[in-house]
């Protein structure tokens, strides 16, 4: 993570954009779907109140 914020820190990207990165990595590292789709999830549902 530490390197992702010193890199890309600054900058600001869309959610869509986020989401077809994340499934392009998931294309070429197929043994990560699974946790991949679990972070995806838990991104979508931060503001969910229900969550407990």
């Amino acid at each position: 993570m530490d390197e992702l914020v010193r890199r890309r820190g600054a900058e600001q990207v869309e959610l869509a954009e986020l989401a077809e990165t994340l499934r392009d990595f998931v294309d070429a590292n197929p043994e990560f779907e699974v946790p991949i789709d679990r972070l995806a999830t838990w991104l979508a549902r931060l503001d969910d109140e229900d969550d407990g």
